[in-house]
Formats: structure tokens, C-alpha cells, sequence
């Protein structure tokens, strides 16, 4: 078993399909079908189950697709620490936005491409939890996540914070106490167990109050519609509002004690950075210092 077989094995693993993930190897179905073969004899244990044409892994077969993708990651991490190409002007950055987006990022990744034109991008959305471990695995290098978060192994540097306004579709002006939202039907903005979900439910808790939830949902997009549908109203970061059109809608700020969302930017802790991740955090780093994204550095 080598790192050719690994590699064949995880493209196996995620395409589900022997003929896909010749496709995506750029390789021949048969041979493929072969290597599988010989690597579940070499190892002594079936890897996967054939329904049809589609492959699921066995319990054995996921355990070795997370040490695959360990190993594999791990080479390409050497691989990329002894041969820096051009002094970073080469490569890949890869790096994840959380789902409630970031603002600017769009015009983040502009300068950046500026001034590193030949460094190509791998950009994941998802949650902040999602991001994290895709860190921790090192299928991306950095993330720009929003607190609270579980930071066990990573470097957060912190970016700003941000408040949360209140969303609903009712004629709302001035301003709106914590007390007055908990008679509103209220769609949380994310889903039990992440950063949002917590940071909304302790500021209920600390003032003593019960929100009515009907639901959850952590698409900022979908989120909108439910709201303007008029099915409840929400929570959202103050700087996503630039993001997305809230036409017929209300967006109220709350008294204080208000409720504040930390952004900031992680990577995998005492470990090493690609040239391109490293460069993308000085520009970071910058923009911060210099205040230029008047929606976010702040």
C-alpha cells in the first residue's frame, strides 16, 4: 500500500462510483476496479459494499479513508513546506467563510488576487463548527468563523464584533428591548449545538426570558424568505444586512444589554502555513489595522 493506492481510495470513497472516480483520477475504469481489489487483499478486509453501480464504504472502510485523508493531507503538508513555490506567489488558498458571510470578503479576495495573481482558491461556506474541523483535518488552512466556538488546537486572532439587529416583518421603528422580541415568534438563525444558536439563547437566559422559537435555520438566504413570508421574525449580524435584500422588512436595533457576534480568523495552531495562507492573514492584518472595510473591520 502506497500513497498511489490512498489516493485512488479516497477519490473511491467520495465519488461513490468506481467509473467517477477513474473520471476525476484521469485514469481507466478497470485498472481502478483492480487497485480496489488488490487493496482490500492486501489488507485482509472488505472496504466496500457494491449496491449496483454505487459503493458505500464498510465500517472498515471509513476508518481507513480518515487515515488516507490524514496521511495524504500530511504528504502534500511536507511537500509544500520544503518546495515553497516563488515565495508564495504560487498556490493554493484555501480558506473557509462562515454561512452568515463576511463582509467584503468578496473585495478581501479582489486585492489579494492583486497582488498574488497566480495563486489560485479553494473557498468552503458552511458553519463555523464545520470550518473548524475542516482545519483540523486540513482540507482548508484558514477560516474567517464567528464566536463562540470550541478553539481547542487553533489560533484565533480576533477582527471585530459585531452587532445583531433584529429582523421581523412588522412596522417596527426606533429602537427594541430584548423583553419586547420574546413576544415575537422568533426563527433562530443557525441550528442547536453552534456558535449563534448559543450566543442568542444565553442573552434570553441571562435577562431571565423565554423566547417563542418556531424554527431554525442557519441559510441566511432562506432565513429571509421564511421572515418575510411573515412565519416569524430573526436575528441577524448587523454586517449581513449589506449582503442580502431585505426589502419589506424591518431591521431593528436592540437596547442594551445588546447582543454581539465576534469574528475573527483561525488556523490549525502551531502548525505550518502555506506562503498564500500566510500572506492572506498580513492582508488581514492590514485591512484591520487600517480600518478600510468600513462594514467589518471596525
Amino acid at each position: 500500500m502506497d500513497i498511489r493506492n490512498l489516493r485512488y481510495f479516497i477519490a473511491i470513497a467520495e465519488e461513490k462510483n468506481i467509473t467517477a472516480a477513474a473520471n476525476r483520477l484521469h485514469i481507466s475504469q478497470p485498472p481502478l476496479s483492480m487497485q480496489l481489489k488488490q487493496l482490500e487483499s492486501e489488507l485482509g478486509v472488505r472496504l466496500v459494499e457494491r449496491s449496483g453501480k454505487r459503493l458505500e464504504l464498510t465500517d472498515k472502510g471509513r476508518l481507513l479513508y480518515q487515515h488516507a485523508l490524514h496521511l495524504v493531507n500530511s504528504l502534500e503538508e511536507v511537500k509544500n513546506e520544503l518546495a515553497e513555490v516563488e515565495e508564495g506567489r504560487k498556490g493554493v488558498l484555501s480558506v473557509g467563510i462562515n454561512t452568515l458571510s463576511f463582509p467584503n470578503f468578496s473585495k478581501l479576495l479582489h486585492d489579494f488576487h492583486l497582488q498574488y495573481p497566480q495563486v489560485t482558491f479553494k473557498i468552503v461556506q458552511n458553519d463555523s463548527a464545520f470550518l473548524s474541523e475542516q482545519i483540523r483535518n486540513r482540507s482548508i488552512e484558514l477560516a474567517l468563523i464567528r464566536l463562540p466556538l470550541e478553539q481547542k488546537d487553533l489560533t484565533y486572532q480576533h477582527l471585530y464584533s459585531d452587532p445583531f439587529v433584529f429582523v421581523t416583518k412588522e412596522k417596527k421603528t426606533g429602537t427594541i428591548s430584548l423583553k419586547e422580541t420574546a413576544g415575537y415568534p422568533i426563527i433562530l438563525p443557525s441550528t442547536e449545538g453552534l456558535g449563534i444558536y448559543h450566543t442568542i439563547a444565553e442573552s434570553f437566559s441571562r435577562e431571565h426570558l423565554t423566547p417563542v422559537i418556531v424554527g431554525e435555520c442557519s441559510d441566511t438566504k432562506v432565513l429571509i424568505e421564511l421572515v418575510s413570508e411573515g412565519i416569524g421574525s430573526t436575528f441577524l449580524p448587523k454586517s449581513v444586512l449589506s449582503s442580502h435584500s431585505l426589502e419589506g422588512l424591518f431591521t431593528v436595533p436592540l437596547e442594551e444589554p445588546a447582543m454581539n457576534s465576534s469574528m475573527g480568523i483561525i488556523w490549525l495552531e502551531n502548525h505550518f502555513l502555506s506562503s498564500p495562507a500566510r500572506h492572506f492573514i498580513d492582508l488581514v492584518q492590514d485591512k484591520k489595522s487600517g480600518e478600510t472595510y468600513e462594514k467589518g473591520f471596525k
